[in-house]
């Protein structure tokens, strides 16, 4: 009975060394914004020391158009909205709206990839409209990643929301996965004068 063929870059296999400069160390990013020049040299940072050319594949999610509106909505205080006219779905164009999120979100990834490659680091990317933890999942096992960042807004209600993109990650996938908060460097999410830091 023959036992079954293992790749030589998987890495399960001993031969696969990050310090033989064979191969490539592939590291996916789900990112909420445009990252900062910070942003990018904290990251690039983390892995200054492999020998192994080091790629960044980003991943960007669409910002929903509809969600945006209700977001919008969700800020009026219930005093506010009696006393403003009544606001219909109807009334605001959500075409157009659609292309705004389609275009921002195609800037911040420029951005996000401009970032990095001044950092030092080679990184493509692409703007999602999946599900981000799913896409994250999808993109781990296409490049056979050893990590994923997951990196999300500064403030309080953003992580409320979305640090569930972490601890779903977590149960997902079969890499390490580090959670980051953009635009706070590493001693104020150490210290606890930012919103912090978290891995596995």
């Amino acid at each position: 009975m023959s036992t079954p063929h293992v790749p030589e870059n998987t890495p399960s296999s001993p031969e696969d060394s990050i310090h033989d400069g064979r191969g490539t160390y592939d590291v996916v990013l789900l990112v909420e914004q445009a990252l900062t020049s910070v942003d990018a040299e904290q990251v690039r940072s983390l892995h200054s020391e492999i020998e192994d050319p080091v790629v960044y594949h980003v991943l960007l999610p669409l910002e929903d158009a509809a969600a945006r509106i209700e977001a919008t909505l969700g800020t009026l205080g219930a005093g506010d909205l009696m006393a403003a006219p009544a606001l219909a779905m109807n009334d605001v164009d959500i075409d157009a709206l659609r292309r705004e999120c389609e275009e921002q979100s195609s800037s911040d990834l420029q951005q996000t990839l401009k970032a990095i490659a001044a950092a030092g680091g080679t990184a493509h990317g692409k703007v999602t409209s999946e599900p981000p933890v799913d896409a994250l999942a999808a993109l781990v096992t296409a490049v056979d990643a050893r990590e994923a960042i997951i990196l999300t807004r500064p403030h309080v209600v953003a992580e409320f929301f979305h640090v569930d993109w972490t601890s779903r990650a977590r149960r997902k996938l079969g890499v390490p996965v580090l959670h980051l908060i953009e635009h706070e460097n590493f001693d104020e999410q150490a210290s606890g004068s930012g919103e912090g830091v978290s891995g596995l």
